[in-house]
């Protein structure tokens, strides 16, 4: 990854995010937490029955659940958890490579802005080769807790 300046609030390890994600569609489609390095997040999803579509090989919609999965909490641990909530706002994705039932995919999120209110990520997912498969674009908004739990 990189030398940059750390951008999390607080220091993560990867065991850390399993736990925070435990028995939800993170532990259904199988994606594990590899590395989290001063400026990026990332994370390995193997393609199986669960993330493939019907000819064998990686689900489009597979990509951006791994995509959002990395891009949102990667903005989540930039902000005081205790007084903000990262939620996504928007994602799109441009899918490039195919990529066959039983290989891996990595799926690496860097900020292209951290801002107050909202923070744009790039997520590109590659296969353990190194060749581009998808590249996705999603933004978070950043929100009061307090405001959010108003609406609830």
């Amino acid at each position: 990854m990189s030398d940059a300046k750390p951008i999390w609030q607080e220091p993560w390890t990867t065991a850390e995010l399993a736990e925070l994600t435990r028995g939800t569609l993170v532990d259904h489609l199988g994606i594990e937490f590899v590395e989290i390095a001063p400026d990026a997040l990332c994370a390995r999803m193997e393609v199986r029955a669960q993330t493939a579509q019907r000819l064998g090989y990686l689900h489009g919609g597979a990509s951006l659940a791994l995509a959002e999965t990395v891009g949102s909490l990667a903005s989540q641990m930039c902000i005081d958890r205790a007084q903000y909530a990262s939620v996504g706002l928007d994602i799109n994705a441009n899918h490039v490579r195919a990529v066959e039932k039983g290989q891996s995919v990595f799926a690496t999120a860097r900020p292209q802005h951290l801002g107050r209110q909202n923070h744009i990520w790039e997520i590109r997912i590659e296969t353990g080769e190194g060749k581009l498969a998808c590249v996705a674009r999603l933004t978070t908004s950043i929100q009061p807790r307090a405001r959010l739990a108003a609406k609830h």
